[in-house]
């Protein structure tokens, strides 16, 4: 729809913040400077309202909600801070406290906070006001990238009429896509912990770091508890290992009987500061688990794991990319449903909860950060490179201990056969590497094996290709010779393992044709078939894994193919089954079945990778 609104005018002020369903809705009646609109949080703004002008918003909007703290919380205490955390906003964020600015960020999908306690302490009955003024706006230099273009011929579009450029498949929304809450912690406190383990024949080791802030002074105890509540191992000071005898073993859905095994990690720290006993204690659930990577493997435990499942998104019918539990539980009981053992966070970090269920159940993921849509060659230059690197320091940060994490992608689909994308993505994945050596990295790609210039750089090679669809639309015949040849292009250049990381087909729900045309369920399912075939064939060589595109449906921009957003879905946006799902579930439990689910006798193995 036509948008006349010039970038960075504030034209709609939001005023409705949940904060993680702590306090009770208030509206701030003192801060109606324009218009102002009720808006649950977490949600995208985009689907929520009538208001077409909304739906494809760009530029800032406003937020703001007032919250009663807890007395406590308030008194004039030094030896306690309060924490305001955003869990994402899309995409670039300020945040005001009774009006003092306490923070900035830039990109979504990934967490921020800051300490407010200096605003907020020695002001009792007096409420809090929480401001956020956002920017969805997309440039060349953020992540994912984007352009502003105005259309300046007067004869066909209004004054000030621009649009945004994307170069990425899936929908724009824009908001607090996740929870926001407030906490509290001790002013010395636990800030980070950092967690690798190793494991040989019945023993395993719990390499351990521990970062405190706000004082030198301080003691740190740790207690390793199994899922019964016994202590296992127990240790001392901010860096050292405990041993584990004869460990339960963190293993993939359908790789064990009982999967996605945790331990219980209490963190206890003691300190003395301004005259008082500081306490603080944090629980981290903890897999004992090891990755390493061959030419022709990728071994969990030292076993060999076949990546069977599925590419997803953050999205859903009126949320938008708003996090909700309800939705979040239905996709899990499809995965397992489906047989599925992994999903890929195309093309951004999903919500910590989501992870949390994916380390609880033994669901495997390649964790993907937002770089998607890095198609212009400005977007390879030192600025954009500076913000992934960053990037990928607070991803890393967030899910470094996450057992159900065995790989970092650093993009999907960039024009990765432009010169300058070789050096970009050397230095990219050095620094996610240098960050975590205990993981391999990748990216996504879908140039040409003889082009690419960033591939040398990856551990695993994953590669997306839709032949018969966007390449010889309606010919299934082509597929055997030209899938084959892709895979045996790309291993006879790089002698790494192989993850066909996306290949589908679009279909309309209840759109039937026999012979299978395309958009049709029958071209769907047929599509499938004729890429299984060749897996068959090439898993038994160097091939590791196969990731369906899509999940489920979701909405994208409009567009000339696309009808209310992209079909490639096995399942409905409404998660409903089409035809393609059960041939995909029949084939996954196959492939499932084909091992016992008991692990083997394991002499030695490390997570160290070369």
């Amino acid at each position: 729809s036509p948008r006349t609104l010039q970038v960075g005018q504030p034209r709609c002020k939001i005023a409705f913040l949940i904060i993680n369903d702590l306090f009770p809705p208030f509206l701030c009646n003192s801060c109606q400077t324009g218009p102002v609109i009720d808006m649950p949080v977490p949600a995208s703004f985009n689907d929520i309202t009538q208001d077409p002008s909304l739906e494809n918003y760009i530029g800032w909007v406003w937020y703001e909600k007032e919250v009663q703290l807890p007395l406590r919380w308030l008194q004039d205490d030094l030896n306690t801070r309060v924490v305001l955390r955003f869990g994402s906003a899309h995409y670039y964020s300020i945040v005001w406290v009774n009006g003092v600015q306490v923070m900035e960020h830039e990109g979504g999908h990934l967490p921020f906070e800051a300490d407010i306690s200096s605003i907020i302490q020695g002001s009792p009955g007096i409420p809090c006001r929480i401001t956020v003024a956002l920017n969805n706006t997309l440039t060349p230099h953020t992540l994912p990238p984007g352009s502003i273009q105005y259309m300046n011929d007067k004869t066909r579009y209004p004054k000030n009429y621009f649009v945004q450029n994307i170069r990425f498949d899936f929908f724009n929304y824009a908001g607090i896509h996740r929870p926001v809450v407030l906490y509290t912690t001790p002013s010395v406190y636990i800030d980070d912990i950092t967690v690798t383990t190793t494991s040989s024949e019945s023993v395993a080791m719990v390499q351990y770091q521990v970062s405190v802030v706000g004082s030198t002074l301080y003691s740190l105890s740790l207690s390793l508890r199994d899922q019964e509540g016994k202590v296992v191992a127990t240790g001392d000071g901010p860096s050292g290992e405990l041993k584990v005898l004869n460990p339960n073993l963190w293993w993939p859905y359908l790789m064990h009987e009982n999967p996605g095994y945790r331990y219980s990690l209490e963190v206890k720290m003691q300190a003395q500061a301004n005259g008082a006993l500081l306490e603080d204690v944090y629980t981290l659930p903890v897999g004992i688990r090891t990755i390493h990577v061959t030419s022709t493997q990728f071994l969990i435990n030292g076993r060999p794991f076949y990546f069977h499942g599925v590419n997803k998104h953050e999205d859903a019918d009126i949320r938008g990319k708003g996090f909700d539990w309800p939705l979040v539980v239905k996709d899990f009981n499809l995965l397992r449903w489906l047989g599925a053992n992994s999903f890929r966070t195309s093309h951004y970090p999903y919500a910590e909860e989501i992870m949390d269920l994916c380390d609880a159940y033994g669901i495997v993921v390649i964790d993907e950060c937002p770089g998607v849509g890095i198609k212009m060659s400005e977007s390879f230059g030192n600025k954009s490179l500076q913000h992934h690197l960053v990037v990928m320091e607070e991803l890393i940060r967030r899910d470094k201990n996450r057992p159900s994490v065995v790989m970092w992608s650093v993009a999907n689909e960039p024009a990765s056969e432009l010169p300058p994308a070789g050096y970009y993505f050397k230095t990219v994945i050095a620094h996610t590497k240098a960050l975590d050596p205990s993981r391999p990295v990748t990216f996504v790609t879908d140039a040409n094996y003889a082009l690419d210039h960033g591939a040398p750089y990856v551990d695993v090679i994953c590669v997306n290709s839709y032949f018969s669809w966007y390449h010889d639309p309606g010919h299934l015949e082509v597929i055997p010779l030209q899938l084959t040849t892709q895979f045996e292009n790309w291993y006879k250049t790089y002698q790494k393992p192989i993850i066909q990381s996306e290949y589908g087909a679009d279909s309309v729900p209840g759109l039937h044709s026999d012979p299978p045309l395309m958009f049709s369920e029958e071209y769907q399912k047929a599509m499938l078939r004729e890429y299984h075939s060749v897996f068959d064939k090439k898993r038994k060589e160097y091939v590791i894994g196969e990731l369906i595109w899509n999940f489920a449906d979701f909405m994208t921009n409009q567009g000339t193919t696309r009808v209310l957003g992209n079909k490639k879905g096995i399942f409905t946006r409404q998660r409903q089954p089409k035809s393609a799902a059960f041939v995909l579930r029949e084939r996954y439990w196959k492939i499932a079945n084909e091992s016992s689910c008991l692990p083997p006798i394991i002499k030695s193995h490390a997570l160290f990778l070369k």
